[in-house]
């Protein structure tokens, strides 16, 4: 699959979350490259629309399925984590983004597709692209604390319990550091 990454090199493709397809994003309405990971297919159940639309453009080779090497996955959560999103990326968003870098190393030009703030806002801290479908999407790359409301102790974001050690009262989320996203 590198080789013929590689041949295609400096290109713009599509990186395709779920909410893209639950947005209604119709894969035949572009003509980049688009690709997704196969956890995505997983989400879409059923004989809906979007489902038969997903199956279409796969079968017609519109859609790629990629599943992103291991090396980038780290870097994904390496980045997660230093803007505080781990906590809230599932591994489905996890593989979005880490397909996205993989991609971008190839010399593509890859846009994620996503209604999903936390994919956009580790998209935006490691250079990628995105776009949003159903929202605005974000204005400022956000760095997030946790903390208890109750007794107001701080954690780091990727904190890996919900409850505050101290009182026991679910943690929240608040940002500590805004950066405006460039257009």
């Amino acid at each position: 699959m590198e080789e013929n990454l590689t041949d295609k090199a400096s290109k713009r493709v599509i990186v395709l979350d779920t909410s893209a397809f639950v947005a209604g994003f119709d894969p035949f309405s572009v003509k980049e490259e688009q690709y997704t990971v196969p956890m995505v297919k997983e989400e879409i159940i059923g004989s809906s629309m979007i489902c038969v639309r997903f199956k279409t453009a796969v079968e017609s080779g519109k859609l790629k399925i990629k599943s992103p090497k291991k090396n980038f996955l780290d870097k994904v959560k390496t980045s997660a984590t230093l803007v505080g999103d781990t906590f809230f990326l599932s591994e489905v968003d996890i593989q979005v983004l880490a397909l996205a870098l993989e991609l971008k190393t190839y010399g593509y030009f890859p846009m994620i597709a996503t209604d999903d703030y936390s994919i956009q806002n580790v998209a935006n801290q490691m250079g990628i692209e995105f776009a949003s479908l159903a929202t605005f999407g974000i204005r400022f790359r956000l760095q997030w604390i946790r903390y208890c409301p109750a007794c107001h102790k701080k954690y780091p974001a990727n904190y890996k319990f919900r409850k505050c050690e101290v009182c026991g009262t679910e943690l929240k989320r608040k940002p500590l550091r805004k950066t405006p996203v460039k257009p």
